[in-house]
């Protein structure tokens, strides 16, 4: 086996055996100190850098959640940074939407360029959103003080109809459970065509809109991409397709991004209380930002 060029069979893909997996493990260590899965930045890699661009690259993507998300949610729930109740309603919403977006990846958009254009406005969102988000999340640490306390735990209060409570460290927190709901339902549809799980979507909802602190939301999106990911998969390697068109991952690509990615994500999960904020998003921020304008420029060769 020729560890520099590897064919995958199913793909199409040559490159490194040891590529990927390097790959993964520096994209997860970062994004998941703010609960994003990685998947985001992974699939514009194989994209442009590997040149997968067949629908069935988004089912690859959600095979990686499936393998390097559990590292960063056991840490989560070890340290006591896991709120089930957020990572319920977030669960509840994201699976149908989800089934939604399969099929409009795999009956609208299996057009690599329009696909590219859907990717570039999903990148622009998510980087506007954590730029937003700097200026008030430094407010917050300069009037919260040191930030997180390290004995500090996530505790579920009451859950209503209309809104659940909860108490993180000394501080209580509360968002509107039908409005979670709905933004989940929305973020599920994008997630399923793009191939995240809907993580990277509505972590920064949950810390700019909801008012929420990044250190419980992050474990809770985690755990919501990787449930919304089985879905996914499944949906991806079972469902028809219209002819012509592959849908089902590719599992070895996959599973070496996963590897990867599971250490990047337990190594991130332990050194995110240890992480200023503030610069961490400014960074997520420039790099999604940029790769945004790269490929919102296909809108050129498509006028």
């Amino acid at each position: 086996m020729d560890f520099l060029h590897y064919e995958f069979a199913h793909s199409g893909v040559v490159t490194s055996l040891w590529l990927p997996p390097l790959m993964a493990f520096l994209i997860s260590l970062v994004t998941s100190m703010v609960g994003v899965s990685g998947a985001f930045l992974l699939l514009p890699f194989q994209m442009s850098v590997l040149n997968y661009t067949a629908p069935s690259v988004s089912g690859t993507n959600l095979v990686f959640n499936l393998i390097a998300i559990p590292s960063g949610v056991y840490r989560y729930f070890r340290e006591g940074r896991m709120l089930w109740s957020l990572n319920g309603v977030i669960v509840a919403g994201t699976l149908p939407g989800v089934g939604v977006g399969y099929y409009v990846r795999a009956y609208h958009l299996h057009d690599p360029g329009l696909f590219k254009v859907f990717v570039g406005m999903v990148l622009l969102y998510l980087s506007l959103h954590l730029l937003t988000d700097i200026a008030p999340w430094r407010r917050r640490r300069r009037q919260g003080g040191s930030g997180m306390e390290p004995e500090s735990v996530a505790r579920t209060e009451t859950i209503a109809p209309s809104r659940i409570t909860f108490t993180f460290g000394a501080d209580t927190y509360s968002f509107s459970l039908p409005g979670m709901a709905l933004l989940a339902f929305s973020v599920g549809i994008i997630g399923g065509i793009y191939g995240i799980g809907g993580g990277a979507i509505i972590a920064p909802f949950c810390v700019a809109i909801f008012g929420l602190p990044v250190y419980t939301v992050a474990g809770a999106a985690l755990a919501a991409t990787f449930i919304t990911s089985i879905a996914g998969v499944l949906l991806y390697s079972l469902l028809p397709a219209p002819p012509g068109v592959v849908t089902r991952p590719d599992w070895l690509l996959g599973v070496l991004f996963g590897i990867g990615g599971a250490l990047g994500m337990y190594v991130g999960a332990r050194l995110q209380r240890h992480v200023p904020h503030g610069a961490l998003t400014l960074l997520l921020a420039v790099v999604i930002l940029l790769l945004a304008m790269y490929y919102l420029t296909e809108l050129l060769t498509l006028l």
